[in-house]
This record gives C-alpha cells, structure tokens and sequence, in this order.
C-alpha cells in the first residue's frame, strides 16, 4: 500500500522545500501539507496531481512500487540450461531485464556451443580453465586461459572444445540475448 503522506514528504524534502513552501506553490495551506504528510487526511486526485507537478513526479511514478533489485548472487540461484552440446550456468537469473547476460559455458572435449547467429550487439569472453576455437564466420581463433574475446554481433559464430580437458568460459553478452 502506498502511504501518500510519507512519498509526498520524501519528495518534498529531496527538492529542500519547506512545508510551506510546498503550501504557497500549490495553493495550499500549511496545515493541510501537514495533514497529508501525516496521513491524517487524503488529497483529491486533482489536488495530488497540483502537488506532484510542483515536486516534479508524475502519477504514475508516484504510484510505482519500488523493487529492490538483487545485487549479489549464489550459486543456488545459477541456473543450468543446454547450450548447443556444452552447458550454460546462468549466473543472474533475471537478466534478461538487464543490458548484458552473463553465462558460464562449460565444453567438455569435442562440445560445441549453439550458433550464435547475428544480432545488434556485442559479447565477451574469458576462458576460465581449458582452450577453446572461437570460430567467428569463416575464422577461426585459439583462445586460451587467461585469455579473452571480443565479437560484434553482426558475425554468427560459436565456440568448440578441441582438446582433451574441459574447457569453461564466462561469457557476455549486451544486450541480453543468450
């Protein structure tokens, strides 16, 4: 639920506006702003739209019910899918609502990942242990650990396992699009 008179003072504070201040701009009274930080009375829509418009917030910002967004992640929240003949850890879960998409693509020997094919966007990668053929249209590049990639989008490509040990590589994506 949302408390009108807490958001109102939030944002009337964060602009440094005084109670009447925000009275005498919005053709109020004090006492009335005060009421309805105190959530002792509850404004018209017409006079709430007055009022966000003074502290700049639309209603439907106002009304917007703000998600706390997971910053870290552990491993029981990763996640494993195919990838072509290899695996993908997906490390965020929910980052198909952010810019890029990190995975984990784990290729045991003679494993290869799904063709990437083109898209508006680039990806990056970094061998974590093993090598890799990095194929890239008609290219071919040897990437070993320790070592990164870089590939615009534009180009289909994939990845391949061509020695014995298994190979992981944390691989990016932006936009997310795995």
């Amino acid at each position: 639920m949302v408390e009108i008179g807490r958001k109102i003072k939030q944002y009337r504070l964060q602009l440094d506006l005084t109670q009447e201040e925000l009275a005498q701009r919005t053709e109020l009274t004090k006492g009335y702003i005060s009421q309805l930080e105190n959530d002792l009375c509850s404004p018209s829509i017409a006079t709430l739209e007055d009022i966000l418009n003074v502290l700049g917030v639309t209603l439907p910002e106002f009304f917007s019910e703000e998600k706390t967004r997971q910053v870290v992640y552990v491993p029981a929240d990763y996640f494993v899918s195919d990838n072509g003949s290899g695996t993908s850890t997906w490390l965020i879960p929910d980052s198909q609502v952010k810019q890029m998409e990190p995975i984990i693509l784990t290729l045991k020997q003679g494993e290869k990942s799904a063709v990437r094919y083109p898209f508006e966007g680039e990806e990056f990668g970094y061998v974590l242990n093993g090598a890799v053929e990095l194929h890239v249209g008609d290219e071919v590049y040897r990437v070993g650990a320790g070592e990164s990639f870089s590939v615009n989008g534009a180009r289909q490509h994939f990845i391949e396992n061509t020695k014995k040990e298994e190979s992981r590589v944390l691989w990016v994506a932006t936009p997310s699009n795995f």
